[in-house]
This record gives structure tokens, sequence and C-alpha cells, in this order.
């Protein structure tokens, strides 16, 4: 059914050749069209599944869903004929369970806007490495089984074999050709040609230029020293009788970060200099001149260097004190992966295998990420004995992309973030496999493809941790027992003690009974009573009134300025000019919707009063910029609670309406819910009648 409407929708918004863009906000999606003339408004406005159409300035035009809206904006953004239509960022859906993007956002925020330039710089590193996340889990997988095959004798080993040749190339053509993905993504982060970039990358990476490291076949041009300490060769020319450090860049990821960094500042430097009739012509050749040059005989070198450098430091520590890799890294992880700052770590184990041969890292990963893997299934137990099957569908599902592909995201997001009790437990089996691969590593050295013994556990290839790549690592046997450890640790433990706090099985086993319905409450003036189906101690009270989320002068809906709120389609409510940045609950309850940029929040009430928070008109195209926002979904509030600071004066400079509306979503279950208008109130001070 949601599949056909998102159809009807588009059928009767003009087709999919008439929507330039489509985004969606916490109730409503909106849509850019070619010509708003080709909407069938009358067919939307009688279409089950949508609340209100209302068209906006030139040739926008709104659909009001309500709280399904995210689904159906998938759903349409999934119809066939939508393929190739763009999307913009929407705000955070407003479904009653909070998205994974949400959880994300909420831990990252924690973080974000303290240090603008590292902020910056560790989403430059996420934006260069997440888009070929995919092709690097292929390539390990196909390691891990070419590794097996050869273990076990159902493959010769031997580098005649044209058939392992073969498959080989498949892998290691991702890691060979890493550094031009790597430079198309981080070029295309900072807004130049990604094209432009790889291609300068690739143009290090030629046959030709490669060749010129053959000191015989170049006598007299290209000379070659072996460094003892690094282990390695380097080779140097003259070019243009200039001398140049000559490189292998396969593998490299230093190279191609600081090399679209530079292109950034020259690309974007022509753009303001050069007429914009040539740009297309002449920005691009000077570019791959001047960047191309300076990559070669100066950033391609310096790359190399710090990357062999930083390689053989940390190799030397991993062996003078493996206990630091061993244990401290997955007891670091759970809490660098959720904001965002592991991507320095996943470079250095690229490094390491291009630099040393080997990485020592992923081991001691791997030990967190089976204690992630081993929580999730502690709850998938739980789950399945309490009969609760939301959580078990969520717990399988996140239990099999982590075993079997290496993805902990979906446990970390999905389930680990929501009952934060998990992270005591998974800590605990982070901290004895890592106990386990520290000891067991340190007694049984591994053997490196040069013959060198190293202490802990190696790799001579990038790989998610996952069941089917352990046969990639040496000494596969302390690996395995080790991530068996943090596994069998963290999901005893989350049987044994659960995962959630009294409050939170409570409501969950209310919820479940209830089958999501609301729960029957008593009377305002009755003795306090135990509900028929919550075991929770608090009993609900009677919503009366709802206090205004700010202070400022009371509006009724129709003078807002915003139709699809005028509409009622959202429910009665009232609009306020605020006179002050701090946004609060106007009621106490539960928050079921925290929009990711923070311009809208939705609380229901223990007795079922629905109530949306929406600060200013189209402040969700700000994306967060002058928000700052003090609470996440499902969150308890008190009436009163700062949900969101606003800095108003950039909603104005941005060109955006300040007024703040407040609905009260299920007003047509109610007898009437009726606006206090043309008064100026403080935050908290009755806006809102609510009549049963």
């Amino acid at each position: 059914m949601a599949a056909s409407t998102a159809s009807q929708i588009i059928e009767a918004i003009g087709g999919a050749g008439n929507v330039k863009s489509l985004t969606h906000c916490v109730t409503r999606l909106r849509f850019e069209l070619v010509d708003a003339g080709k909407v069938d408004q009358h067919r939307l406005e009688t279409m089950k599944g949508v609340l209100g159409a209302v068209p906006q300035s030139g040739d926008r035009y709104q659909v009001v869903i309500g709280g399904a809206v995210a689904t159906m904006y998938e759903n349409i953004m999934h119809l066939p004929e939508m393929a190739g239509v763009g999307a913009g960022k929407g705000a955070v859906a407003g479904d009653k369970a909070q998205s994974d993007a949400d959880v994300k956002a909420a831990e990252r925020a924690k973080v974000r806007g303290k240090v603008a330039w590292m902020d910056s710089f560790f989403e430059y590193l996420s934006d260069s490495f997440r888009p070929i996340l995919g092709v690097l889990l292929g390539a390990s997988i196909i390691i891990a089984l070419i590794n097996l095959c050869i273990s076990i004798g159902i493959v010769p080993g031997e580098e005649a074999n044209t058939s392992l040749v073969f498959i080989k190339a498949i892998w290691k053509g991702v890691f060979y050709f890493l550094p031009i993905m790597i430079a198309y993504n981080a070029s295309k982060k900072l807004k130049v040609d990604p094209w432009l970039g790889g291609s300068i990358m690739a143009a290090l990476m030629t046959p030709q230029f490669a060749d010129l490291m053959d000191s015989e076949k170049w006598k007299g041009v290209t000379t070659c020293v072996k460094s003892a300490t690094l282990g390695t060769t380097s080779c140097s020319t003259k070019v243009f009788g200039i001398p140049m450090l000559l490189n292998d860049y396969s593998g490299n990821v230093f190279v191609p970060l600081l090399m679209a960094a530079v292109l950034a500042l020259v690309y974007h430097g022509l753009k303001k200099i050069i007429l914009d009739s040539v740009q297309i012509v002449f920005v691009p050749f000077f570019s791959m001149i001047i960047v191309g040059a300076l990559t070669a005989f100066l950033i391609g070198p310096l790359g190399i260097l710090a990357g062999n450098w930083l390689g053989v430091g940390l190799a030397w520590l991993n062996g003078h004190a493996p206990f630091i890799f061993a244990i401290l890294i997955p007891m670091l992880y759970p809490f660098l992966v959720p904001l965002g700052l592991h991507w320095p770590l996943n470079a250095l184990m690229l490094m390491n295998i291009q630099s040393l041969g080997y990485d020592f890292i992923q081991g001691p990963m791997g030990v967190w990420n089976f204690a992630c893997f081993g929580a999730t299934a502690g709850v998938l137990f739980i789950s399945i004995r309490d009969k609760n099957k939301d959580m078990r569908q969520t717990s399988l599902g996140a239990l099999a992309a982590g075993l079997l592909g290496g993805e902990g995201e979906p446990s970390l997001y999905g389930i680990h973030l929501r009952y934060k009790l998990i992270y005591k437990r998974m800590l605990v089996g982070c901290f004895a496999g890592g106990v386990v691969i520290a000891v067991l590593g340190w007694l049984f050295p591994s053997v490196t493809a040069a013959g060198e013994s190293v202490r802990g556990v190696t790799t001579n290839a990038f790989a998610f941790t996952s069941l089917l790549t352990i046969p990639v690592f040496s000494q596969m046997w302390v690996y395995a027992v080790s991530i068996a450890v943090s596994f069998i640790v963290s999901m005893v433990l989350i049987i044994m003690l659960d995962y959630r706090t009294p409050e939170q099985k409570a409501e969950m086993n209310a919820a479940s009974e209830s089958d999501g319905t609301a729960v029957e409450t008593a009377p305002a003036d009755a003795a306090p009573v135990a509900t028929a189906t919550a075991t929770a101690t608090a009993t609900a009270v009677r919503t009366t009134t709802v206090g205004a989320p700010v202070a400022g002068h009371v509006v009724s809906l129709d003078d807002a300025g915003d139709p699809v709120f005028a509409s009622r389609a959202l429910g009665e409510g009232v609009g306020i000019q605020p006179t002050d940045s701090t946004v609060v609950a106007p009621v106490s309850g539960v928050l079921q919707t925290v929009a990711e940029t923070g311009h809208a929040f939705g609380l229901k009430t223990d007795d079922g009063i629905e109530v949306l928070v929406h600060v200013g008109i189209d402040t969700v195209k700000m994306n967060g910029e002058g928000f700052h926002v003090a609470v996440s979904a499902n969150q308890r509030v008190n009436a009163g609670d700062t949900l969101v600071t606003v800095d108003f004066d950039k909603v104005k400079e941005a060109g955006y309406s300040t007024t703040t509306l407040m609905t009260v979503l299920n007003t047509a279950a109610l007898a009437g819910v009726t606006p206090k208008t043309g008064v100026d109130v403080q935050a908290g001070q009755e806006v809102l009648d609510i009549q049963r």
C-alpha cells in the first residue's frame, strides 16, 4: 500500500519528470517542480495517507504526510521512475523510532562545533573513505576466501597458477588503485571536479611513470638507494633538470589526501581569476599542470616519507609495548567510531600495509568488533526470550551484518547507543579479548611474508573483521581465540545483566503488551492507580493545557505565515514571534522526534497528547546552522526543559521567518483545542487549552 501511495503521489504531482528535487522535513514532503501547474491538488488532498497538499511560492509544493514522512520519502525515492531525480538533505523523520542516522548525528553532535578545524578534518577523512567501503569489504572477503582455499589445499598457492593470478587481480586492483579512488572522493568533498583529482593521481601511477624507477633501463638518469631502516628502495631522477624523488604510489592514502587539499586551493583560486566562459577548459588545464607538478616533485615524496616513518614508529611501539595496541585499541574503538574519529586509524592500517607489508592494528580492532557483535547476540537472546518481535528483527539483522560482513554500524547505531548499559557490558568483553590477544600475541609472534617475527596478530590485507576474514590474519588461532573470548564475555554479560534500565524494560514490556496503543489513564482528580498495561511506577496526569515553547507574541496559525500549518493539517495550534533564544518543552513527556537540524520536535505526553514544536519557517534548509540542540529522541523531558537554543539573528540573516509554530497533532481525536492569541507570553505560560 505504501509503495502504491508513493506512486500515486508522483502521478498527482505531475510525474517524475516534473520533479526537480525532493526533500522532507519532520512532517512534509518538499517538492521543487518544473511546473507547479501540473499538480492535481484535489487528487492529492483526497488521497489516503496524505494529510494535506499546499502550493508554495514559485514552483515549490508541499505534501503533508505526518509522522510517516521518512518512510514515504524512501518509498518515493526508490520508485524506478525517480532514478536520477535530485534529492536534498531532509530533516529527520517524524516517526516514533529514532533512525540510525539520528543516533549517529546525536553522538557526533557531542563533539561538533568545539574545534571547527578538527570537525572539518574528520569529515574530510570520513567522506574520502566512506564511499569505497563497499569495494574494500568485497576485496577483503575475496582475500579471506583465497587464503582459506590455499590453507586447506583446494587451490595451489603458486603464483604460476593463472587462475590464482586472475582472482588476486580482482582484489589487488582495489588496493593498487586506491589512491585514485581516494583522490576522487577527497576532491568531491572539497567541491573540486572529482575527475580532475583522480586524473592527477592516476598520472603518477601510469606504467610509463613507474618505469622511471628502473635504474637499469634509465642508467645514468635514475639512481636508487635502499634504506636499511625502512627496508624500502628510494629512487630519484631529473625532470627538466630538477631532481625528482620517485615512489610507488599504489595503495598509498596520504598522498591523494594531501594532493586533493592543495588542488582545492588551486582550483578555487583559478575559478576566481579565469573568465566564466572559458573556465571549463583552462581551470582543469592549469590545475593539472600546477598540481600535477607539485604532487610529483613535492607532495608525493613528502606523503610517502611521512607515511613510511609513521608506520615504522608505530611498528616500533607495537614491538616494544604491544599491550598499548592489544588492549587500548579495543577499549578506545567503541568511543571513536560513533564520533567518526576512527578514520585516521583506518588510514594508518592501509599505510602500514603499503610501507611495512603488514598491519598490526586490525587484530585488536577485531576484538572490539566481536565484543560489539557479542553484545548484539545477547540482545537477540533476550528479545527471543521476551518475544519482542521488533528487537528480534533489529538484532538479528545487525548480527548477520556483523558476523558475515564485519559491519558494526547496524549494531552500534541500531541498538547499543540507544541502550547505554550495553557499553558497560561490552567494554568488559573488549578488555578480556584485548588481554588474550596481548598475552598470546607476545608468546606466539606472527611471521610476516618477508619472514620477519612481529609481536601480535598481523595481516597483509585491509580486512573487515568478520567470520569470513579470520583466515587473513597471521597466527590465525590467536586471533580466533581472542575474538571468541570478547564475543562470549559480552554476550553472557548482556544475557545475565540485561541491556536495559528498569524504566526502559518496563516501557518496552508495556509497549509490547499494548501493541503500541496509548495506555488508558485515570482522571486527573482520581487517586493514582496502576494502569492495566504498564508496569512503570509513574502514573499519567491528564493534560489540560499546553505552555508556550518560547517567550514572545502569540499569533493565530492563520497569521503565522505557513500555509500548511494554517490549513490545520497538522492540528490546531499557535505561532509565536520569539523574543528569546531558548526553546523549551511545552509539556512533559517523551520526545518521539528530534530533527537532526534542530528545527522540529515531537513530544507525546503520558496521556497521549501529541505536540509538535516547529522552530521558524523553512528553517530545515539551514541544516542545523545556528541551532544548538540539547536533547535527543526517546528522551523524557519535563515542561520547561530546554530543547534547543537558537541564534534567531542568524535565521533572519538567512532570510527565514523566526515564527515558532506549535500544534497538537492529534487534535481530531480530542473534543477541542483552543488557542490563546494576541498576547505576549513567557516560555511555559498557557497558550493552548485541551478539551476531552
